[in-house]
């Protein structure tokens, strides 16, 4: 670990003086310690923010929900109006991690967190995104868990997070604050592809911070879940996952929103998925159709082509287990 300057904190305003000035956010630390302790990261300066007012989960007026970047992933998993309104948001948060980092980690940190992609993380080999320029040893290397969704000639790293998952599927907003004033930004925009620059992973400005998540009202009665495919059932990275939620008055389909993780370099939206969904009645049919459209656009590499199918085969049981049949 490189040496680094260690302040704490009281209020936003030090906190954005600081950031200003090259300092790195940190608060329940549970990504950037452990790329620190592995020279991925060198930041000379932490900020700690551990103590801002930014840990409440409030509703809106529009009646979705704002999620303070503070709350911890284990508060929001088990919070009554987040299990009521969007069970999607809480399992996936519960199926995020170990209990022991669900306790620590925090909502801004979690979507935040930085690619686990082995080449990433060793710092012998190529990688564009830890050193632009150097090249992407996973092109030619073993990638049987990286992307084939949204990857291109630079990076074909997947991004880790379930519950990125679940506000791509829901269209959540990110509140920041940074020296220049507040703004909000959609979550589609949020998380950046790689194109010739995969270092850049997120559309913040300079000493910027994120405040809350909001996650906005949608109709009622609304159905959603979660499913995460991985190759062992305890504290594993996605293969594959499905975050869906469907609008479903007098046995119609009204509104459907579906995202997939595990396969692309962002949480990956599925609009034809959700095109073929709405105006049609709940069927075995209509779940397999609509998630033969699932990785349209999907670009394998050497030892990842099964999770094309994988990926269609996890959307269409999704599609069941919140839509049912009618």
């Amino acid at each position: 670990m490189h040496p680094f300057t260690y302040t704490k904190v009281a209020d936003t305003r030090e906190a954005l003086n600081a950031g200003r000035n090259g300092g790195r956010y940190i608060a329940g630390g549970t990504t950037l310690v452990d790329l620190m302790r592995e020279t991925v990261e060198r930041p000379g300066s932490l900020v700690d923010i551990s103590a801002l007012p930014l840990s409440e989960i409030t509703a809106t007026k529009s009646g979705g929900l704002r999620i303070g970047a503070l709350v911890r992933m284990s508060e929001a998993a088990a919070h009554p109006k987040v299990r009521a309104l969007y069970p999607v948001i809480s399992q996936a948060l519960e199926l995020s991690a170990s209990a022991q980092l669900r306790n620590m980690a925090t909502i801004g940190g979690n979507i935040m967190q930085r690619t686990r992609c082995t080449y990433f993380r060793d710092v012998t080999a190529a990688c564009n995104k830890r050193e632009p320029g150097s090249g992407c040893a996973a092109l030619r290397g073993y990638n049987r868990t990286h992307a084939i969704l949204g990857t291109s000639n630079s990076c074909v790293a997947t991004h880790p997070s379930d519950l990125a998952v679940a506000l791509a599927a829901l269209e959540a907003t990110i509140h920041l604050l940074g020296p220049d004033g507040a703004r909000i930004v959609s979550f589609a925009d949020f998380l950046l592809q790689p194109g010739s620059t995969p270092n850049r992973e997120q559309a913040l400005h300079q000493g910027e911070l994120i405040t809350a998540v909001e996650i906005p009202a949608h109709p009622r009665p609304l159905r959603s879940g979660y499913l995460k495919v991985r190759d062992r059932q305890s504290y594993e990275f996605a293969l594959t996952s499905a975050a869906v939620a469907l609008h479903i008055r007098d046995g119609v389909i009204r509104g459907a929103k579906v995202a997939a993780g595990g396969v692309g370099t962002v949480p990956w939206k599925l609009p034809a998925v959700e095109r073929h969904l709405i105006g049609e009645r709940p069927s075995d049919r209509l779940w397999a159709e609509a998630a033969a459209q699932a990785a349209d656009g999907a670009r394998p590499l050497t030892h990842n082509g099964f999770k094309t199918e994988l990926l269609k085969r996890t959307i269409e049981r999704q599609l069941n287990t919140v839509g049912g049949t009618e």
